[in-house]
């Protein structure tokens, strides 16, 4: 498996929890079976997760602790 996944046409959403001084997550669906998370504060060239959708959706699940 490749580790080169284009993000140019990456639509990226900031968190509802995200407070005013950009400290935030922002994720991104790349595909039905990848999603792509990353801090805003490293800015575009940082670094990105990126993950299946069902390892995400199972993160979440977590951390709302359902």
């Amino acid at each position: 498996m490749s580790n080169n996944v284009d993000l140019q046409g990456a639509t990226w959403f900031k968190s509802s929890y995200s407070n005013g001084d950009g400290n935030c997550v922002e994720t991104a669906v790349l595909s039905s079976l990848q999603v792509a998370a990353k801090d805003s504060k490293q800015g575009t060239d940082g670094p990105v997760l990126i993950s299946s959708a069902g390892a995400w959706g199972s993160l979440v699940d977590w951390v709302a602790g359902r």
